[in-house]
């Protein structure tokens, strides 16, 4: 199972609001090849660590693709790219965000993998906008690293990460 996480918290001047940015992604994602099989609902989510910049939408998909982890982040960041996303800072506001959360059971450790590749994402087990939705798309999902369930990292967060469910799941067409 191959999960990403998507997010975007400023509006595109082509595609407009974050949550159709996402839907735009999607379809930005099948068409270099990256097929969603299936995604959350979207949510609304405080910024981590908390600021006065916008909420985000965020929500996580499953795709499908004939990649190597290290093309896949690739191709993730060229989307990212071709949105306008310029990455100079971890925690600024952004038109999208694309990160790879896991590619199965595959642990691969800072410095082991060119490209930034680090799998599963270093910090997921912290984030509440990308743990609820993530235990909505697959409930039996464990981290692969720490070899621990979902639902308990969930109950691990700081209670003070909001999340807002935005509206139900959606299909792999948006």
């Amino acid at each position: 199972m191959i999960l990403i996480g998507l997010g975007a918290n400023l509006p595109h001047p082509e595609f407009g609001p974050p949550q159709a940015t996402l839907a735009a992604a999607l379809r930005a994602l099948a068409e270099s090849g990256i097929q969603t099989v299936r995604r959350s609902s979207w949510y609304r989510s405080a910024p981590v660590p908390r600021s006065d910049q916008p909420w985000f939408v965020n929500g996580v998909a499953e795709v499908a693709a004939d990649l190597s982890p290290a093309d896949l982040l690739a191709g993730l960041h060229q989307i990212e790219a071709r949105f306008g996303r310029r990455r100079r800072n971890a925690l600024e506001a952004r038109v999208l965000d694309l990160d790879l959360l896991c590619v199965g059971d595959l642990v691969v450790a800072e410095g082991e993998a060119s490209g930034g590749l680090v799998l599963p994402h270093p910090r997921l087990h912290q984030r509440a906008f990308v743990l609820v939705p993530l235990a909505e798309l697959a409930p039996d999902w464990r981290h692969p690293g720490l070899d621990t369930d979902v639902a308990t990292l969930i109950a691990r967060l700081d209670p003070s990460q909001t999340v807002e469910l935005l509206e139900g799941a959606g299909s792999a067409a948006d």
